[in-house]
C-alpha cells in the first residue's frame, strides 16, 4: 500500500488527538500548526474521519475535535481503510482482468501474503500504542536528572 498525503496527514492528526486525549476539544488550526498540515486540507480529511465515526466535533467557543473512541480502540488499519481505501497491494488481486498472467501468476501468493502481513501489522497497532512509543522515546531522550 502506498500511503498518500491524505493518509499520512490523517494519521498524524489522529495521533495528535490521541496525544491530547482527555484534555477536551482541540482546534483544527492547532493540530494543523503542530503537525505542519495545511489547515484547509486537514478540514477535508476530518470530514471523512467524522463521517466514519473516528472523530467528533463540538461547536462554540470551546469547540474543536475529539476522538470519538478511546485511542486503544482505533487501529492504523481502520484509519488507512477510511482514508486510503481497502484496496489490495496489487490491483490484479481484486480484478483478474488487469493482468494477462493472472491464472499462471507465480507471484500471486506472494502479493496475497504481503497484503495480509500489512493488514495484520496495521490492525495490531493502535493510536494508544503510538502514544506509548512517543512517551518512551521522550523519556529516553530526556537528560538525566541528578539528585544532589
Amino acid at each position: 500500500m502506498r500511503i498518500s498525503a491524505k493518509g499520512r496527514y490523517g494519521l498524524r492528526a489522529l495521533f495528535d488527538l490521541a496525544l491530547n486525549y482527555g484534555q477536551g476539544p482541540i482546534l483544527i488550526k492547532d493540530i494543523a500548526r503542530r503537525q505542519i498540515i495545511p489547515e484547509a486540507y486537514l478540514e477535508q480529511i476530518f470530514l471523512s474521519l467524522k463521517k466514519a465515526g473516528l472523530v467528533k466535533s463540538l461547536r462554540g467557543a470551546y469547540g474543536g475535535y475529539l476522538l470519538a473512541r478511546e485511542p486503544q480502540g482505533i487501529n492504523i488499519k481502520e484509519i488507512m481503510d477510511i482514508l486510503e481505501g481497502a484496496d489490495p497491494v496489487v490491483p490484479c488481486l481484486e480484478n483478474a482482468q488487469v493482468c494477462s498472467l493472472f491464472k499462471d501468476c507465480l507471484l500471486k501468493d506472494f502479493w496475497e501474503e504481503l497484503g495480509q502481513a500489512q493488514n495484520s501489522l496495521m490492525g495490531r497497532i493502535t493510536l494508544a500504542d503510538l502514544v506509548r512509543k512517543k512517551t518512551l522515546r521522550r523519556q529516553e531522550l530526556a537528560p538525566p536528572v541528578y539528585n544532589i
